[in-house]
């Protein structure tokens, strides 16, 4: 066989690229992944702030992300790597009785789709974030399976995984072109060489409509800018991911948890959104996410702040992931637009991707991958981004 020839090509080292890598490898594919960047996880997946949670209100990005659960949950067992795994949870808070109605008929929908999530009082709420702001407060959702990682520690595990499983990861290597015969990819060509292969994952991240565009689809993918911030460690005193739904000038929402290593890491929705990709850090987000945060939560209020970053959730116009084979050229599959959640989604998305290649997709996993399909009229809306 010729070495530059593979069974799968993985166009991007990130979130979802490398855990797919690991899926692919399990069952024998020979995998190439390409980055143009200089190691795995250099772009938006070490930008992530590590929450993984199943509570979405699609079956398809719900089943993926329970999956994924399982598999960050029991990496140290199976493995004996570290990754800083917590089943400290997800919680969306109320204040208000409008909120309060939506998120309990959420609640209920999502049992009925097997999620572990159940509405807690306001007192049952203070207990898990001892010091919440009481005044309003309704109640909240609590989901106790979803929980938080690291994303660097994941991606060195997943990337160290892959190798030894003879996955090859090529970086600074960028993609210029494809090679088609009879509406299929035979080759692809990068700035070093030409690669063979028999199936081609997009798995591009921010990039993810540029490569599109160099096969002729038009991927409705457009990256726009988040802010995030990290604390200082601390000993640990509040549990869940709290996710504050309302809107305020400026801001759609804003989240932040308690990580592994006793750090508050925090995260805001801008409004209206900041599209493109600019990975400098503004002066604007602290004072507007630092205000929100200890409105609720004022024991936030001695914290002192290491570092913020910026980074991008490569959107779609629905919130949902684009995964899939194309109808033009069905040797080429997608695995793109995961709007701010291919680290949560990319372990689970990983094993998806592999039944796909693998050509043993079954019911269910049509059930999941509707939601994700090119072809879909991009309608609909996530309720929990």
């Amino acid at each position: 066989m010729n070495n530059n020839t593979y069974d799968v090509i993985i166009i991007g080292a990130g979130s979802i690229g490398v855990p797919t890598a690991v899926s692919l490898s399990e069952k024998g594919k020979r995998v190439l992944v390409l980055d143009e960047l200089s190691g795995p996880g250099q772009s938006n997946n070490k930008k992530a702030i590590g929450g993984v949670r199943a509570t979405h209100s699609d079956y398809g990005k719900l089943s993926v992300c329970k999956r994924s659960i399982e598999i960050f949950s029991t990496w140290k067992e199976e493995h004996n790597y570290d990754i800083g795994w917590r089943s400290n949870g997800y919680s969306y808070p109320a204040w208000n009785d409008k909120d309060s109605e939506t998120l309990q008929a959420m609640v209920r929908s999502l049992q009925s789709m097997g999620l572990n999530i159940m509405w807690i009082t306001p007192d049952e709420y203070n207990k898990l974030v001892p010091g919440i702001k009481m005044e309003g407060l309704r109640g909240s959702t609590f989901s106790p399976e979803d929980g938080s990682c690291s994303p660097l520690l994941a991606m060195s595990a997943f990337h160290k995984r892959a190798s030894e499983l003879g996955a090859k990861f090529h970086f600074n290597e960028e993609v210029k072109e494809f090679e088609l015969e009879n509406n299929k990819v035979v080759a692809l060509v990068t700035d070093k060489t030409k690669y063979y292969c028999s199936e081609v994952i997009n798995a591009s991240g921010n990039n993810a409509r540029a490569i599109g565009k160099k096969v002729g689809l038009n991927l409705p993918v457009f990256p726009d800018n988040h802010e995030a911030g990290i604390t200082e460690p601390v000993k640990r005193f509040f549990e869940p991911m709290v996710i504050d739904m309302r809107k305020a000038p400026g801001s759609a929402n804003y989240y932040f948890y308690q990580n592994h290593e006793g750090q508050v890491v925090f995260c805001i929705t801008p409004d209206p959104p900041i599209v493109g990709v600019d990975n400098l850090s503004t002066s604007e987000f602290l004072p507007l996410v630092t205000k929100r945060m200890l409105d609720i939560y004022p024991r936030l209020k001695y914290l002192k702040l290491r570092r913020t970053w910026r980074g991008q959730y490569p959107m779609t116009p629905d919130g949902f992931p684009i995964v899939g084979r194309t109808k033009e050229i069905p040797n080429f599959i997608n695995a793109v637009g995961m709007c701010g959640q291919g680290f949560m989604l990319g372990p689970g998305l990983g094993e998806l991707l592999t039944k796909i290649v693998m050509n043993e997709v079954t019911a269910d996993d049509e059930k999941q991958l509707k939601s994700f399909d090119l072809y879909r009229e991009f309608s609909g809306m996530e309720a929990f981004k």
